[in-house]
């Protein structure tokens, strides 16, 4: 039976007074002021303020970190906060943006020193606010994890070049603190590299860990696990990451050599122990074992552990040439002592949180380099860094105890931040008022309330 009942006609019009659009976007506002990373960015970047100048390049900067955290992917997607002064204040024109880019990208080296210290010195402020909620404030390791990426450009843009993949494009390399499963990740290093750089190239390794490492409150410097895939399983990398000094965990892919598969053949039965799935229950048709005492290592460094993993592949999986007897291994190296091996295996495995926080960076725009020359484009790296770090604060800080620590870019775009809201001014206050139906309302209103108790750095 057809109803022949009429969807009602809703007539538009474009003169609503007093709306705010993206209203969630108060958050962003809050945990921009609450870390000082404005005032750090004004700071860092006073230099590249044009004598007359109307707007600060901190605040047009700060800006664009918010844009790309509501969901932009270009500099003219700024035209959103521009939009509403009411709730983001005077925002730069789209030629002011430019110019400020193009004077960024002249001196590329004292800029990006710049914005990273305002990176760090608010992370710092970030960390030390969010209390039992921050890394490493358990006294556990805060997991480093680096990988490599593909970012796809459909034009001729500088350093550009044909990837390892067939495409064309950039393959930066990424470095990100993990969170832990009750979190999401912040990025510490967004470098940017030629599309045709190697996965394994132990120098962009060991820069992007530098970069790092500095971005880390000083007191959390030692307290690090470096996690990456077989790509940083180099000599020249874990000879760095070992030196005198220096005092860091590592838990590194290793690649399966002909030595390798020699000492696998050689264990006993009794040498393999069950292995551990996510949650830390023993996986049927999975083992470990370690081969440590099986080769000869004195070419790598000192106190270095091999350990290895055998299971069988999931139905339909195909096996390659390095598979034995119907099972698949995979390596790691680390230097930790102490622990059982499935439990070594299991924190080495958790590594793979990295691609959903590059997925994540890429949905803040990392997806579309949107800028011509290189310089331009590893300024527009660092503002990408800006978003996803103020996401990640946002969530440490107003959404801890909630599974809405652990929302992707997407969702919380879609919750938290789209929602519409009516400024209304009484009682010589500003008001946001947002719709009453709204799902999340209550959820957003607490978070707000929650960075609004925390008092402005001095």
């Amino acid at each position: 039976m057809q109803t022949t009942a009429s969807q009602r006609k809703i007539v538009a019009s474009a003169d609503g007074v007093g709306l705010v659009s993206q209203a969630g976007g108060l958050l962003l506002l809050e945990t921009l002021r609450v870390t000082g990373l404005d005032k750090a960015l004004f700071a860092q970047l006073e230099r590249w303020r044009p004598p007359r100048a109307i707007h600060d390049p901190g605040k047009i900067i700060a800006d664009l970190a918010i844009s790309l955290a509501l969901g932009g992917d270009c500099l003219a997607d700024i035209a959103m906060l521009r939009s509403q002064p009411e709730l983001f204040g005077p925002v730069a024109s789209d030629p002011t943006v430019s110019r400020l880019i193009d004077r960024l990208a002249a001196d590329p080296a004292r800029a990006l020193k710049a914005i990273r210290k305002a990176r760090a010195t608010a992370r710092e402020r970030a960390w030390t606010l969010a209390q039992t909620h921050a890394p490493g404030a358990d006294g556990e390791l805060i997991p480093l994890d680096i990988d490599a990426t593909i970012v796809i450009a459909h034009s001729d843009k500088q350093q550009a070049t044909p990837t390892w993949k067939k495409t064309f494009g950039f393959h930066p390399m990424t470095v990100f603190a993990d969170h832990g499963a009750d979190g999401a990740g912040e990025p510490l290093a967004l470098v940017l590299r030629p599309g045709n750089s190697g996965s394994n190239t132990a120098v962009d390794h060991i820069d992007a860990t530098a970069l790092a490492l500095a971005q880390l409150p000083r007191q959390r410097r030692r307290q690090v696990l470096v996690r990456a895939d077989s790509g940083g399983g180099t000599h020249d990398f874990l000879t760095w990451l070992t030196k005198p000094g220096r005092r860091l965990a590592y838990s590194i892919g290793f690649a399966l050599t002909d030595d390798i598969q020699q000492a696998i053949l050689t264990l006993p039965p009794d040498a393999w122990t069950p292995a551990y799935d996510a949650g830390g229950q023993v996986r049927p048709g999975a083992w470990v074992a370690e081969l440590t005492g099986l080769l000869d290592l004195s070419s790598w460094p000192k106190g270095m552990r091999l350990i290895v993993r055998k299971e069988r592949p999931h139905p339909g999986a195909q096996l390659r040439f390095t598979d034995i007897d119907g099972h698949r291994f995979t390596c790691f190296a680390t230097n930790t002592r102490r622990g059982q091996l499935a439990d070594l295996k299991l924190r080495h495995r958790r590594r793979a949180r990295c691609e959903d926080r590059i997925r994540s960076a890429k949905d803040t725009g990392l997806r579309n380099l949107p800028l011509h020359d290189f310089t331009q484009n590893q300024i527009w790296c660092e503002i990408v860094a800006l978003a996803c770090e103020l996401l990640a604060w946002m969530q440490m800080l107003a959404l801890h105890g909630t599974c809405a620590r652990r929302y992707e870019p997407k969702r919380l775009r879609l919750r938290l931040f789209a929602v519409a809201g009516r400024l209304v001014r009484g009682g010589r206050r500003l008001r946001l008022r947002i719709a009453a139906r709204w799902p999340w309302a209550g959820q957003l209103v607490t978070a707000i309330t929650r960075l609004q108790a925390f008092p402005t750095p001095t």
